[in-house]
């Protein structure tokens, strides 16, 4: 079974099939390991991180990178409650990112130093959902 770290192949072939020159913005739901587990020949796996601790290394790596290629968090909250859905899935971060297009998203995932900085988030993550959609008019009401 997966723990929802990494996108399966099928799952990024899919993401990669969808228009490109668009953009989109990416609702990312993580819940943290009370410890990170680092490689076991990383220089911080013995440290002793919490998973929080672990994903604050990959924002702070990741981050340029991403702002770089012209993305910004758009909305975060603070999870309280699941009023529908599974009682299992509470998250320690919730927040959307929004690319200028997905040419920008696989830039970022393939950059070298993106790379590099990755170990610190799968170190963190217990489970996950990154969630592609394009954006659209807000408005009023629901429909």
């Amino acid at each position: 079974m997966s723990a929802h770290i990494d996108p399966t192949r099928d799952q990024f072939a899919a993401f990669k099939a969808l228009p490109r020159g668009t953009p989109i913005e990416m609702l990312n739901l993580v819940r943290f390991k009370p410890e990170a587990t680092y490689p076991a020949d990383h220089p911080l796996a013995t440290a002793g991180l919490s998973g929080a601790e672990a994903y604050k290394n990959y924002g702070r790596e990741s981050g340029p990178i991403f702002a770089g290629l012209g993305g910004k968090i758009i909305w975060r909250g603070g999870f309280e409650a699941t009023l529908i859905g599974p009682a299992v899935e509470a998250w320690d971060e919730i927040f959307v990112a929004r690319y200028p297009d997905a040419h920008a998203f696989l830039a970022m995932v393939t950059n070298p130093d993106y790379q590099k900085a990755v170990v610190h988030r799968q170190a963190a993550v217990a489970t996950s959902r990154l969630i592609r959609s394009k954006p659209s008019d807000t408005g009023a009401t629901f429909g």
